[in-house]
């Protein structure tokens, strides 16, 4: 992929009906997310509102003006203790995906994170056999956090969630000046 032609962009209003169709094609026919039944873009759309309004980044990146992929980071739990801590997501239509654009769209989103003082990552990955989603987190910087076993079931099988998590800006070395929320 020509580099120039790609961008990283915050994601507006305008940007549903593409985000909403990647996804649903994700719900469809992956585990990456568990969700069962596709979600509409009114759904969509008031799923990023309140990411927005909450502070976190909701990013989409473009090649020659087109949506092709979407991330964001979102609570990792509701609990104020958790407040410093974020679950990452990324996804990027399967038609262009291994061409780096999913890597752009994390690195941003972890600077995003770290500007807002962030200090865990969280990325949860549906399915212990999605090597790639795996190993794409640990070419990041994430680690290994643990897997439950056999908590979601979709298309016929039982799935693993693997956790991995990922130290922002001073991490754990230094307590925070205030807990959001708290």
């Amino acid at each position: 992929m020509n580099e120039r032609t790609l961008k990283i962009r915050k994601s507006t209003n305008a940007d549903i009906p593409r985000i909403t169709e990647i996804y649903a094609r994700s719900v469809r026919e992956e585990t990456a997310s568990f969700e069962l039944i596709e979600p509409n873009e009114t759904e969509m759309a008031k799923r990023r509102k309140a990411l927005l309004e909450e502070g976190y980044p909701h990013l989409v990146a473009e090649v020659n003006g087109h949506v092709v992929g979407y991330a964001y980071a979102g609570a990792f739990r509701p609990r104020p203790a958790y407040g410093l801590t974020v679950e990452s997501t990324v996804y990027v239509d399967p038609d262009i995906q291994r061409g780096g654009i999913g890597r752009a769209l994390m690195r941003r989103v972890i600077e995003e994170c770290k500007t807002r003082g962030f200090r865990q990552m969280i990325a949860i990955v549906g399915g212990s056999d999605h090597t790639a989603s795996i190993a794409f987190h640990k070419s990041l910087g994430f680690v290994d956090a643990g897997t439950v076993k056999s908590v979601g079931y979709k298309h016929g099988k039982w799935l693993d969630t693997v956790y991995l998590q990922l130290a922002l800006g001073p991490g754990d070395a230094t307590p925070p000046d205030k807990i959001p929320g708290g």
